[in-house]
């Protein structure tokens, strides 16, 4: 068996894309990698909220993949949009890493010992919000780039302190670096896994690709996607969520904020394994009932 992954052309998205390769190869199979280059790499300036969303990272990928120039793509599964499209599935999600943010500062100072106007970069609106929560003081700007350019903006003093998925972090060989785990920052959904995304009748290349599956990653997952699906969110609304397995049970806790995180509605919900998707979907059902519904409303409409 041949195939073609299709991936982006970073130093990470190829670690991610060489470890796929890697289990496929222990499989049998003969595996080539095609580097793309995507919106999302083209446009460095801006933030996502404001040219499309993470979606962008996929995009090329995924019309390559309907095309028959690529056999199957894989992507950071945060990155993946809610809704694929036609004729395409996620045929695996790999075990996930430690799915938590961290922070990487200047002199070695924790997020609650930066000095008061110390600027922090993230690209994301989920971690502005959930820093200016814990730190209104400090002054949170826009950070895009990949992994080791992040690190050289902080080491050239553009910034105090930076904030990362620490999956990205480690395998990158970064870890060096962290100052800080966030583990009381929700994380983005599906942080820490990678997506293994095939065309929906490849079932030959599918027969492969499902040996790469992690049955209970997986189902958090699709928890956590329900969860994101249900409040139709995207990178223009701080969301997050995070699903776990214990005790025979799949739970998931969960926020939406408004940009300032002045309105944070976060709560949880728990269910049967079985229903990792409905567990998602109430969960969401309960955020909008109380006053997601109207945040959704004010933000889409700025």
């Amino acid at each position: 068996m041949f195939l073609r992954i299709g991936t982006r052309k970073s130093k990470l998205a190829l670690w991610q894309a060489n470890f796929v390769k890697e289990k496929l190869e222990s499989l049998g199979c003969k595996v080539e990698l095609v580097p793309i280059t995507t919106t999302g790499d083209k446009i460095t300036s801006a933030p996502l909220a404001k040219i499309g969303g993470k979606g962008l990272f996929v995009k090329e990928i995924e019309e390559a993949l309907l095309k028959g120039e690529i056999d199957l793509a894989v992507h950071s599964l945060k990155d993946v949009p809610m809704a694929l499209p036609k004729g395409l599935t996620l045929c695996a999600i790999t075990e996930r890493e430690y799915p938590y943010d961290v922070l990487i500062s200047k002199d070695g100072k924790k997020l609650e010992e930066l000095p008061p106007g110390a600027v922090v970069g993230t690209s994301s609106l989920r971690r502005q919000v959930q820093i200016k929560r814990k730190r209104r003081d400090l002054k949170v700007e826009v950070l895009r780039g990949n992994v080791d350019t992040r690190l050289r903006k902080l080491e050239e003093g553009l910034y105090s302190a930076i904030v990362l998925a620490y999956a990205g972090v480690k395998r990158m060989g970064f870890e060096k670096y962290i100052t800080q785990v966030l583990e009381d920052f929700i994380p983005a959904v599906g942080q820490g896994s990678l997506a293994i995304e095939t065309r929906e009748d490849d079932l030959e290349v599918q027969r492969f690709v499902k040996g790469l599956d992690h049955k209970e990653s997986h189902l958090r997952a699709m928890c956590e996607r329900a969860f994101l699906r249900e409040l139709e969110g995207g990178c223009q609304v701080p969301i997050g969520a995070f699903a776990w397995i214990e005790y025979g049970k799949i739970k998931i806790k969960g926020f939406i904020s408004d940009l300032e995180g002045e309105r944070f509605i976060e709560d949880k919900e728990e269910g049967s394994l079985e229903e990792a998707e409905e567990t998602g979907k109430r969960l969401a059902r309960r955020l909008l009932e109380l006053g997601g519904r109207e945040i959704l409303k004010e933000i889409y409409s700025l």
